[in-house]
Order: C-alpha cells, then sequence, then structure tokens
C-alpha cells in the first residue's frame, strides 16, 4: 500500500510541476462534446459565455498544473455531455420542463455554520428530497433500471476515492459521500455559473465578472435541473443548500417567488479559520502553486461582502428565518421544528422519529473541532473582529474563544 502510494505521489509530482500546458479553449470543448455526443448544437447556448470567461481566467490565472488542466477538461465535457442529454430527454419528453417545483427551501448564510446537520437533519423526512453527489454529478444513469444507478454510484465512489489520494485532508474538514445530499454548487457548475470553481482554482477575474453579471440564467438551469430530478423522484418538497445561496437572492427570487429562505449564523473569525483552509486543500491539487495570503485576502473579503448582505436584509426582510449555529448544534430539532414553521411544512410523528433515530446514529457532536492558524493566512483576528463587528452586532451572534478548540460537530 506504501509503494503505491509512493508510486503516486511521485506521477501526481511530475504532473503538478510538468510545464507543457496547452490552454484550453471553449470551442474546441465545445466540438468535443458534440462530436462525442453526435448532436449539431446544444438547445440552449447561454452557458457558453460563461464557460469562455472561466476558461480564460483558469488560462491565465491560475497557474494550472498538467494535472489540474486534464482535470478541468474533464470537468467541463462532463457538464456539457450532461447538457446534451438533458436536450435529448427535453425533445423526447417536453413535458419535463412544466413540472413544478413548489415552495423550495433554501439553507444559505455562514459556511461551516452547522448547515449540513441541518440540511440532512431535515432530509429524513421522507416528504422532503435534495439532490445527492452521485445524481450532482450525473444527472442521468448511462442505462436504464436500478443496475445504472449502481454503475453512476460505482464511478463517483471511484472518483472520491482518487480526490482523497490526491487531497487527504479533505475528509476531515468536509466529508462527502456518493449517496449523501450536496449542495448547489454543482447544479449551477453545469453552466459554468457558479463560486464552486473559485473554490478549486484561483480565478479573480471569472469572479468579478461572475459579480457583474449576476445568477439568473445560472438559477433558470438550477430549476431546470430540479424538473429533471424530479421527474424521477417526484411528489417531495425540495430542500436545498449552500453557502452561495447568499450571493444570488435576488435571482432566486425572480426564479422561485415562492421559496423559504433559511439564514444561519456563526461567528466569522471561527468560519474564516476553516474556510481559508479548505480552499487552500481543493486548490492545492490543481495548481503549481498555492498563495496562502492570497488565499486568505480572496476568501475574508467574499464573506464580508456576505455579511454586509445579511446585515442589509435583517431589518427589511422579515421573510427570512435566522438561526444560529449554537442553536442548531445544542437543540437541533428545535431549529427544524422553527424551519417547518417559517415554511408552514407539518412535522408529522413519523419524520420527528426519523430524526430522533439519526442523531442518535450520527454523533454529530463527537468531532472535536479544529485551530487552524490564520496567521498563514495573512488574517489577523482582531482585525477581522472590527472588519465584521457590524454583522455580529445585527445578530448578536456569539463569539468563540479562538485559541479554545470548541467542538464543531462531524456535519458543519
Amino acid at each position: 500500500m506504501r509503494d503505491r502510494q509512493n508510486e503516486y505521489t511521485g506521477v501526481r509530482t511530475r504532473l503538478v510541476h510538468d510545464t507543457r500546458r496547452r490552454p484550453l479553449r471553449a470551442d474546441e470543448l465545445l466540438e468535443s462534446a458534440l462530436s462525442r455526443g453526435k448532436r449539431r448544437d446544444f438547445a440552449e447556448r447561454s452557458f457558453v459565455d460563461p464557460l469562455a470567461h472561466l476558461l480564460e481566467a483558469c488560462n491565465e490565472e491560475a497557474d494550472l498544473s498538467v494535472f489540474g488542466i486534464r482535470a478541468l477538461r474533464i470537468d467541463v465535457l462532463r457538464c456539457l455531455r450532461s447538457l446534451l442529454h438533458f436536450d435529448e430527454i427535453e425533445a423526447a419528453c417536453p413535458s419535463v420542463l412544466s413540472r413544478p417545483i413548489r415552495a423550495p427551501v433554501f439553507i444559505t448564510g455562514m459556511p461551516r455554520s452547522g448547515t449540513t446537520l441541518l440540511h440532512r437533519l431535515i432530509l429524513q423526512d421522507p416528504s422532503t428530497i435534495a439532490p445527492r453527489l452521485f445524481q450532482l454529478v450525473y444527472p442521468y444513469p448511462s442505462r436504464a433500471g436500478r443496475f445504472g444507478t449502481m454503475l453512476r454510484k460505482r464511478w463517483v465512489s471511484l472518483q472520491l476515492a482518487l480526490f482523497r489520494l490526491i487531497a487527504p485532508e479533505l475528509s476531515a474538514l468536509h466529508p462527502v459521500a456518493v449517496d449523501a445530499p450536496e449542495e448547489c454548487t454543482d447544479i449551477t457548475a453545469h453552466v459554468f455559473q457558479s463560486l464552486r470553481f473559485d473554490a478549486t482554482y484561483r480565478v479573480p477575474s471569472y469572479n468579478s465578472w461572475l459579480e457583474r453579471n449576476g445568477f439568473l440564467n445560472a438559477y433558470r438551469f438550477h430549476r431546470r435541473f430540479l424538473q429533471h430530478l424530479d421527474a424521477q423522484l417526484p411528489g417531495r418538497r425540495w430542500i436545498l443548500k449552500a453557502p452561495d445561496h447568499l450571493f444570488a437572492l435576488d435571482d432566486i427570487r425572480k426564479v422561485y417567488p415562492d421559496a423559504h429562505l433559511v439564514f444561519v449564523h456563526r461567528d466569522p473569525v471561527r468560519v474564516l479559520a476553516s474556510v481559508v483552509k479548505l480552499t487552500e486543500v481543493l486548490r492545492r491539487p490543481f495548481a503549481r502553486s498555492i498563495d496562502r495570503v492570497e488565499i486568505g485576502r480572496e476568501v475574508s473579503t467574499s464573506w464580508l461582502n456576505g455579511a454586509e448582505r445579511m446585515s442589509a436584509l435583517s431589518s427589511s426582510d422579515d421573510s427570512i428565518l435566522h438561526l444560529y449555529y449554537r442553536q442548531i448544534v445544542s437543540s437541533p430539532l428545535d431549529a427544524v421544528r422553527a424551519v417547518y414553521r417559517h415554511c408552514g411544512l407539518t412535522l408529522t410523528e413519523e419524520a420527528e422519529g426519523r430524526m430522533r433515530s439519526w442523531l442518535r446514529t450520527t454523533g454529530h457532536g463527537s468531532r472535536p473541532g479544529r485551530d487552524y492558524k490564520l496567521a498563514e493566512f495573512g488574517l489577523d483576528p482582531h482585525v477581522l473582529r472590527e472588519r465584521f463587528a457590524r454583522y455580529t452586532d445585527t445578530f448578536g451572534i456569539e463569539i468563540e474563544q479562538f485559541g479554545r478548540r470548541a467542538g464543531s460537530g462531524a456535519l458543519a
């Protein structure tokens, strides 16, 4: 086993430092996807401009290794193949696009704040549903029936195993599983308008383009994506989760005017300590070099923006439910009840029983917290406290002792 890992490390090192890199071009990837899919064109092409901006930023700013370029190419082609598959399904069955996605629940707010625990707890209710990881990677099985689903789960499992090898710290920071519910960033990534790319690549010009242009087309596709999943598993309430939703609230409300919003809050200094480390771990396998100080600056600026957005809405929008990290971790069922009341949902005895059983078996509070060194990322906790003071004061957020390990639970 050790010999195999040493061999893999050697291969990865050669790929990371290999200088023979060929830039990726949108037109070539589009042509390749159409050729493989034996199609003349995509039914809808609003994603082409975002793709071009993403690739330009990756080629010029991300300092991708050969491994990173190959991984990006595979990722883009996978998304393009899914778009073509959607086109085929809709041509054969146009009624897919008329499926109603009624009053979905969007959980957002500070990352690492207990949203995963809240999300997965609600999903113990059999009347609710969320996209699972294997569905986000491959929305449709390669063949009909149970065997097709098993194949796509198996293929995603192999991909996860590979990524755990090249980023062994990821499991401790953000546990993922093939059949587990995941964030919506992988949905909007299909049309290349997603902050998921910023987490894995250094792409400041792409992020600026996203901020200028918004996410309306991304959430129109988000609805389309859910309609395809809903056609496979109909009749449940969609419970959706991602910190990135916070940066697209206006567009979400245009696409889902009946959506329910839940904001989750936590001490931003504790949050940033984890997020900067996660960003480093996600970017490192794909880049030839990593600048931790730049990561610290980018992440703190982005989430200061997010905190300001939440603060601006606190007094003007009573349609948003505000929850807190400590509240979710210490009284998770009370947090669920608050969500159900806010969204007009009924918490049945069966659903609550399933939630209690899940809480007993997951050990959600058993993992100790981790203190990451903010100074390695050029961040000073005292300066951050001052910068985020409006946010913490507005919501009365509990300030966590940064020098002491606070149990964060297995699911954050």
